[in-house]
């Protein structure tokens, strides 16, 4: 007899699909206010995993963490015209603090670069001090119309990093230096989540850059999903806050400058990349527990057993959690576990204490089998290394096949209906991007003709992906 679902059916509703696993996985709740979210500790894991992750590539790259206030006053806000223009809808504004209205509103951070800049321009003063690195963890406000849990919510969690060097040719390296050792490896080899790495268009640049550098993934309904941005900020920051150095020959210089980020959007891009309709598909390098060890039946000697498989994989270097609670149904079990991703689930009964086996099920391929108990810590870290690979490759394929050649606006919104769409930037420019954006689907980003990433919005032979984004 087939199991009833627990989970909504991906091709009958994506989004109510998703909607089912956040919750039954348990990996958040809406809050209290519309668009805030409570993320529960196995969501925050998730999290914590990918902080861990990022944060030692972003140390070998240079940049050290600091952190600046929640509050930046709104003076700052319009010392760089673009940039507040662009946020402007987004802001949410204190006016009030302490029972009195406050001299000056207080806008709750957005973004850092004004307040950033604020203290770059006290910190630089010649060019012994740059290049300056900084990466802060926090949290950001931004006003959402439309929220939808990890995707788009009033309140996010991320990173950011702002820096400031000598030279144009510093700044441009460095961010792109971001987009794909940073973010490029940690997509590819930690959440095995193929990507396009390219150059946003200038309608869809970050407000106040000259360049935009974007990692595009497809998700499982053929949208696409902005993973991280990488920006070039030239001179403007720089200019609107006064921050200079002291050149070798002697003069003032203004910095150039970068700033890049990523989100706990990628919570959500796991879950729609890796899930299928029994829940989630945790990337084993990502996962905080890669293998649960569950025993069937209260039976002290099946307790004993599972106790001592879980050391033996943990002195393999395997990430690993015992389920002893008997007093809970095992069936209702096994599902919490497979609704959760984690990549393998070791089973073992009274009959497998019997015969020296237990029952290794892998989430990632759905197989199950018997394996020789003393077998499984040289078996499972080579499972774990195989189903991250294919994780990876299953990504790759489906945008891959879902991906097509067109020449026209009407081509690229019909192929956008189920996956992406590959236009070439000659043929279709703004025009036609404002035209695509009446039509609900936007140009992704920019590739140069043989797939890398082109060095301006005009070089010849730029190709546009074009598809409906979250």
């Amino acid at each position: 007899m087939a199991k009833a679902p627990v989970l909504t059916p991906r091709a009958d509703d994506f989004p109510r699909w998703y909607q089912d696993l956040i919750g039954k996985a348990e990996l958040a709740d809406n809050g209290p206010v519309r668009g805030t979210m409570v993320i529960r500790p196995y969501g925050y894991g998730l999290w914590e995993r990918m902080q861990a992750e990022m944060d030692a590539r972003i140390k070998a790259a240079g940049a050290r963490n600091a952190y600046f206030p929640l509050l930046i006053p709104q003076s700052h806000l319009s010392r760089e015209a673009d940039h507040v223009e662009g946020f402007a809808p987004e802001l949410a504004v204190v006016t009030h603090g302490g029972g009195k209205e406050l001299e000056e509103p207080a806008v709750v951070r957005p973004t850092s670069e004004t307040i950033v800049n604020d203290y770059f321009s006290k910190w630089v003063q010649s060019y012994r001090d740059l290049p300056l690195l900084i990466n802060q963890w926090a949290n950001v406000v931004r006003w959402e119309l439309r929220p939808r849990l990890f995707l788009r919510t009033t309140e996010f969690l991320w990173q950011e990093g702002h820096t400031a060097h000598a030279t144009y040719e510093e700044a441009r390296d460095f961010a792109a230096h971001i987009q794909r050792d940073v973010y490029g490896d940690f997509l590819a080899n930690v959440l095995a989540m193929d990507f396009v790495a390219g150059r946003k268009t200038a309608r869809e640049r970050f407000a106040g850059a000259v360049n935009t550098l974007t990692l595009e993934s497809m998700m499982g309904d053929g949208k696409a999903l902005q993973m991280a941005t990488s920006h070039e900020l030239g001179q403007n920051f720089a200019k609107a806050s006064h921050t200079r150095y002291l050149s070798r020959d002697g003069s003032q210089e203004y910095v150039w400058q970068t700033s890049w980020g990523s989100t706990t959007r990628m919570i959500g891009a796991l879950v729609m990349a890796h899930g299928d309709d029994d829940g989630l598909r945790v990337p084993p390098r990502l996962a905080q527990v890669q293998a649960v060890v569950l025993a069937v039946k209260d039976d002290g000697a099946v307790l004993a057993e599972v106790r001592r498989i879980s050391d033996r994989l943990a002195a393999a270097g395997v990430r690993v959690q015992v389920d002893d609670r008997t007093d809970t149904p095992f069936g209702r079990r096994a599902v919490d576990w497979e609704l959760k991703g984690v990549p393998v689930r070791i089973e073992v009964g009274p009959r497998d204490l019997r015969d020296g086996t237990a029952v290794l099920v892998r989430r990632i391929t759905g197989s199950r089998g018997p394996v020789a108990v003393d077998a499984l810590p040289g078996i499972v870290p080579g499972v774990l290394a195989d189903d991250q690979a294919l994780l990876l490759a299953q990504s790759r394929r489906r945008r891959e096949d879902r991906t097509v050649e067109v020449t026209t606006v009407g081509e690229a919104v019909e192929a956008a209906g189920s996956g992406w769409a590959r236009i070439p930037w000659a043929a279709l420019g703004p025009a036609g991007e404002a035209e695509l954006a009446e039509r609900g689907v936007s140009v992704r980003c920019l590739l140069a003709a043989d797939g890398s990433v082109p060095t301006s919005d005009d070089q010849p032979g730029n190709v546009a992906v074009v598809a409906r984004a979250y």
